[in-house]
């Protein structure tokens, strides 16, 4: 949807291992930055939009999340809307809540990501993760990626998806073998997008990884499916993000300065092309550059959701910023990194700095945020002044369960 919402505030919790610490914690702690960012009192919030994922099966708080971390901190009265969407969880409550700006319903309004992962009890993480696909269809599931392996030649062993590994390491390898049969996409190249994400979360203090590898180091790693070794796939996190979108009338109120302009912002549901009809993605990206009035050329910097290397490898190719198939020449040329054509994870990506479902979306809008300010420190891409952000998650049937994609600009 075309969009003219703006974000005012940003607020980020470092990300990692936070056992330490108690949901609505993290959620309080991003919030309270986001609004002294934003330069407001929590006082003149018009409605808040809470995301979280795993809380229900992590910590057992289920139906009221939103509305306990909120109380927690003197908000309530306003209308809170607990939003949960699997990976693409706070982009789709920070898409919700700028389309609500634009149509004039609320002029502040607060987007909250928030995600507890970590447990003693590893079988209940990864649950998240298996509930994230149609739990009726998983033998059908399983059935597809071994029949697309062995179309090119392949076998795939399913058999610690789900107990040792989540099942989406399983649809990536596919995804990577399946690039690699067709275009050949090389394992250098797959390592390629894991050592420049790790260079950029060096950089970035809330990264979950702050230690630069090389392309050699995440070759050498151990091996989760083949082609993907652990470097190559993002880890899971605890976290949160918190942004505050306003209206342009509210904008003006408090100085637009340091307000971004949110241009366009799609929800998208997956579903089965039919053979000759342009897959979800494909076609949710067209729409999103025309709802802008924008193009893949006009973009400075990009977050997207590196779940994996072939993820982001496959992404390049879907939002034109470069040709079909050539994502892994792509990045292997440096056309992706600081200093490059069209900078991209420049937070360190999932990979790096780390993947709190519920929190991922946020904290990708928190980044490109900074960098169209001109605040990113080192990491800073020179000129930047549009930002696209993509934020997929679950898987059913074929395709993604849901995409969010958003394009915000420096006015």
């Amino acid at each position: 949807m075309k969009q003219k919402a703006y974000v005012a505030g940003v607020g980020m919790t470092p990300f990692g291992n936070a056992m330490d610490k108690t949901l609505n914690e993290l959620a309080c702690a991003s919030i309270k930055d986001a609004l002294k960012d934003a330069g407001i009192a929590k006082e003149e919030l018009n409605a808040a939009y809470m995301g979280n994922a795993a809380g229900a099966v992590i910590t057992g708080q289920v139906c009221v999340p939103g509305q306990v971390a909120l109380r927690s901190m003197g908000i309530s009265k306003i209308p809170v809307i607990n939003v949960e969407n699997a990976c693409a969880t706070s982009a789709t409550a920070f898409q919700q809540a700028c389309t609500m700006v634009t149509l004039g319903v609320y002029d502040a309004v607060l987007v909250c990501g928030y995600e507890k992962l970590y447990h003693e009890d590893k079988n209940k993480t990864f649950s998240v993760f298996t509930g994230s696909i149609d739990v009726t269809q998983t033998d059908a599931i399983t059935a597809r990626l071994k029949a697309r392996n062995e179309a090119i030649g392949q076998s795939l062993d399913m058999s610690g998806a789900g107990s040792s590994r989540s099942i989406f390491i399983d649809i990536y390898a596919t995804w990577a073998r399946e690039h690699m049969h067709q275009y050949g996409t090389t394992r250098e190249q797959l390592a390629a997008v894991s050592a420049k994400n790790s260079m950029h979360g060096s950089l970035n203090p809330k990264s979950q990884f702050r230690n630069v590898i090389t392309v050699d180091d995440v070759l050498a790693a151990r091996e989760i499916v083949s082609p993907l070794t652990l470097p190559m796939c993002a880890p899971i996190g605890d976290g949160a993000a918190a942004v505050i979108v306003v209206s342009e009338k509210y904008a003006n109120k408090i100085g637009k300065q340091r307000c971004i302009r949110v241009n366009a912002s799609s929800l998208n549901s997956g579903w089965d092309a039919a053979e000759g009809e342009l897959p979800m993605v494909s076609s949710a990206v067209a729409e999103l550059y025309d709802q802008a009035g924008m193009g893949a050329e006009d973009i400075s910097c990009v977050e997207l959701h590196d779940a994996s290397a072939i993820s982001e490898i496959k992404y390049y190719e879907y939002l034109g910023l470069c040709e079909s198939g050539a994502g892994g020449e792509f990045v292997a040329s440096g056309a992706s990194s600081l200093g490059g054509r069209v900078p991209v994870n420049t937070s360190g990506g999932l990979m790096r700095k780390g993947h709190p479902i519920g929190a991922t979306g946020a904290a990708q809008i928190v980044e490109l945020v900074m960098q169209l300010r001109g605040e990113a420190g080192p990491r800073q891409v020179s000129g930047a002044r549009v930002a696209l952000a993509e934020n997929g998650g679950g898987y059913i049937g074929t395709d993604a369960a849901a995409l969010v994609l958003s394009i915000l600009s420096k006015e």
